[in-house]
């Protein structure tokens, strides 16, 4: 899949009447119709309500976010719903709000008993991770169709534990190796009504993508090291003599201490911006709905990294208050370099997908359908 190829695609066409207008083989964008300042209201109540309740209301709070948001995505003039309601998603916080508090209880009180609680729940993690999956697809719908996932919990643990204790333990040589396994579990596992995607990324390309970050942070490492070495050279001659150490000497090595942090911060921060927008690329870029109707990503790695860190500079500078500014500004950016090229007349492919119907019924929500927040 060459990523070249949007560069030739034709115009975005207005969100709102474009429905099926669009040349055949053509790809139709995403948009954002969504504005800072709208957002900001549902955003600043969200808080308030929050605060005043406790914490309680931020259920609540999270629907009201992702209805916004999801409502705002547009596809071929129509945007995406979200079902969820608060109290499933209260109960699933409520649910592992009770399991840490008897973690932290019994890990006090008999700390090996705690640490084999700890280790059954993170072997249950996998299974958490698939109802968190199957939920969030579950409460979304595009043209009152919903979505599903049918992932199991082995493919899970190997997609969300095995990988990234692979990556680590190498330090991040395996990196790649994990993304491939978990966008393959995600991709391969997700239904649209009865429709299937099917990705299958190409972990040569992913590794292009991971070499630029892999270069980042060591030359970070590099800069860290130097920075270290000179000043572990000047100081040296006082070590025998820690009296001689002056309180303006005391402040120097603690803002060093501290430049060094933000250094580490700023590094993997920007390596892992970078990685995620070309994996991303990658793996939407390789994907495929129905077997034939194709996904497109192309986002730009600077511009992207520029943005979620502009975005986490401003929103720390105004404490928060710019914080829907940078939410819609990403969600903007990101839509818009998302698309889906459509195999036939779009009209006459939605509207089969909708007499087909959705393998899934409303009722499960209501039954069992809990977000536990991962």
């Amino acid at each position: 899949m060459a990523l070249s190829e949007p560069a030739a695609m034709p115009a975005y066409l207005d969100r709102r009447n474009n429905f099926g207008r669009s040349p055949a083989g053509g790809f139709q964008r995403l948009s954002f119709a969504g504005s800072a300042s709208e957002y900001f209201g549902i955003w600043i109540v969200n808080i308030l309500l929050t605060i005043v309740t406790l914490g309680i209301y931020s259920a609540w709070a999270k629907v009201r976010r992702n209805r916004y948001f999801y409502g705002n995505t547009v596809l071929l003039g129509r945007g995406f719903e979200y079902h969820a309601k608060g109290g499933q998603i209260l109960i699933g916080r409520l649910i592992v709000f009770a399991y840490l508090i008897f973690y932290n209880v019994v890990l006090t009180v008999m700390p090996l008993a705690g640490l084999v609680i700890g280790l059954l729940f993170f072997l249950f993690v996998p299974w958490l991770l698939t109802r968190g999956l199957r939920f969030s697809a579950r409460v979304t719908s595009y043209r009152n169709v919903r979505f599903d996932f049918v992932g199991r919990t082995g493919g899970a643990f190997v997609a969300f534990i095995v990988g990234p204790v692979l990556a680590a333990l190498t330090l991040g040589i395996l990196a790649p190796l994990a993304s491939r396994w978990s966008y393959r579990y995600i991709g391969n596992n997700l239904r649209y009504g009865r429709k299937p995607f099917a990705t299958d990324p190409g972990l040569g390309a992913i590794y292009k993508t991971w070499l630029p970050s892999a270069a980042m942070i060591l030359l970070g490492f590099l800069i860290i090291g130097v920075i270290i070495a000179i000043n572990i050279t000047a100081m040296a001659p006082l070590i025998d003599d820690p009296d001689a150490i002056s309180d303006e000497l005391q402040a120097s090595i603690g803002a060093l201490t501290v430049l060094i942090y933000v250094l580490m911060f700023a590094v993997f921060g920007t390596a892992s911006l970078f990685y995620r927008a070309g994996v991303r690329n990658v793996a939407w870029s390789a994907t495929i709905f129905d077997g034939k109707h194709r996904l497109l990503s192309d986002l730009s790695r600077f511009r992207y990294t520029w943005i979620a860190v502009s975005n986490f500079v401003v929103t720390l500078v105004t404490l928060g208050l710019m914080r829907p500014w940078a939410a819609v500004r990403m969600a903007t950016y990101v839509n818009e370099h998302t698309a889906v090229r459509f195999e036939g007349e779009v009209g006459e492919i939605f509207s089969a997908i909708e007499q087909e119907g959705s393998a899934v019924g409303a009722e499960f929500m209501d039954i069992e359908g809990f977000d536990f927040g991962f």
